[in-house]
């Protein structure tokens, strides 16, 4: 999901895949499982890119500020 974001919410799978350093059968499953927590979304036919939803983009900004406190106490998440 922090790849898709940093591509300005629109990533293809390639840069999936090396973003987020996984290997093709992993990458299909962990997308098959964010579209049905439906925290991302598939668009395209030929050439699929993927966005995040809006509940996924509340999910980073949460997640996010969970990550900054547990960095105040020294734990990294």
């Amino acid at each position: 999901m922090r790849v898709i974001q940093r591509e300005d919410n629109q990533a293809k799978p390639t840069r999936i895949l090396y973003g987020a350093n996984l290997s093709h059968d992993r990458l299909v499953k962990y997308l098959e499982e964010l579209k049905t927590l439906e925290v991302i979304q598939e668009s395209g036919s030929e050439e699929k890119t993927y966005s995040l939803t809006q509940k996924g983009i509340e999910f980073m900004n949460n997640f996010r500020k969970v990550e900054s406190f547990a960095a105040a106490f020294g734990f990294k998440i």
